[in-house]
């Protein structure tokens, strides 16, 4: 490959890094495609809309505060960022503990999925809409989504394998949502996105011992981008208010709920890879939740209450139930099946109990506009 080509961290738009990786893909791997592929309810998704309804938002009502967020994503502060320089230290990928390699390629495989599916998102968005503020905005943030996708399988690259991210778009199931449960679940993703992120890159500048691989050393503006597209999402529901009243705070807590949940369960999932960064998965989660509870306040009238003495031993219930179903489904045959219904019926028991928690009400301030400050 030409050195002096032009790299996807220095795309403009989410069509240019995506034609940058397209010309890299001959390098791709079935194995990693493959992984991207899976639909279950710990993977991520590709999502599609009504984006006709979407495209009728209108940001008036939060015109000022919109207007100061569009320039800061125009600014791209982040251009040229998402590539290899001298602090990136070679790994040895053979030497690395089986377990831990393949818990990190696991990792890094599924976080380049959940990038590209809001590239694709984003991107979708951009091509069929025709409203200026909304389109403008998906243009700035698929960007953003295509430049961390890339930048994740440069990473994968050096293990040997990478996610062809032009086979994703074609051949990966997309789920519909209505456009109210994109906004919840796409501001969710984003916020606990940067909550995850920023949890590692600060524990890891206070214990650099624990780095075992230079990415996390770009964490701080990785997570920076996921905060500001988590306030795009916040001004949506703002200038909008029917989203966040009446029954749509079931919604709300539905989702609070299965993203907490979800991430409880696959976390756990990993624990080589939570070892060697020093870090207990359990300790991380209630981190993160505590984190992204602090920020949703900004725009949800309900928290979920984390300190509740059930909490975690429904969500541990949740990951056992998970962990029997996947053996389970490895099992196979007639009594497999029997298995995997009734792990099924308990993962769905403890998710219904955790919904039973009482949330936290709180008052949504005047102005929901944050600054990443953790």
């Amino acid at each position: 490959m030409n050195m002096h080509a032009k790299h996807s961290a220095d795309a403009e738009t989410a069509e240019e890094g995506l034609a940058i990786q397209a010309a890299q893909a001959v390098h791709d791997s079935e194995s990693a495609t493959e992984v991207a592929m899976q639909n279950t309810l710990l993977t991520p998704r590709f999502y599609t809309t009504d984006f006709d309804e979407m495209d009728a938002l209108n940001v008036d009502p939060v015109r000022a505060d919109w207007d100061a967020l569009l320039d800061q994503m125009r600014a791209d502060p982040n251009r040229g960022h998402f590539k290899k320089t001298e602090d990136w230290e070679q790994i040895d990928w053979d030497g690395m503990e089986p377990g831990l390699r393949a818990e990190f390629i696991d990792f890094l495989i599924s976080s380049c999925t959940a990038e590209f599916s809001g590239c694709v998102l984003y991107k979708e968005m951009k091509r069929r809409g025709t409203n200026p503020d909304i389109c403008e905005l998906f243009k700035f943030m698929s960007r953003d989504e295509a430049r961390h996708a890339g930048f994740i399988n440069d990473a994968l690259r050096e293990a040997g394998i990478s996610v062809n991210l032009g086979f994703l778009t074609k051949a990966k199931k997309y789920t519909y949502f209505k456009p109210k449960f994109i906004y919840y679940a796409t501001y969710l993703s984003e916020k606990i996105g940067y909550a995850r992120y920023i949890t590692i890159f600060r524990h890891l500048e206070a214990h650099p011992e624990y780095r075992f691989h230079p990415i996390f050393k770009w964490f701080r503006e990785w997570c920076n981008d996921e905060f500001s597209h988590g306030e795009a999402f916040a001004l949506l529901m703002k200038a909008n208010p029917h989203l966040t009243r009446g029954r749509n705070v079931f919604w709300i807590k539905f989702f609070l709920t299965a993203v907490y949940s979800t991430m409880w369960v696959r976390d756990h999932q990993r624990p080589a890879f939570h070892a060697a960064l020093g870090v207990d998965p359990a300790w991380y989660g209630q981190e993160v939740f505590a984190k992204t509870s602090e920020i949703s306040r900004q725009i949800f009238p309900i928290t979920l209450d984390i300190d509740h003495p059930k909490w975690q031993p429904r969500l541990e219930a949740m990951r056992r139930a998970n962990v029997d179903l996947d053996a389970a489904r490895k099992a196979g045959g007639i009594t497999g099946r029997l298995r995997a219904v009734w792990a099924a019926a308990r993962a769905g028991r403890a998710f219904v109990a955790l919904l039973t928690i009482p949330a936290l009400r709180n008052e949504v301030p005047a102005s929901v506009r944050l600054e990443p400050a953790y």
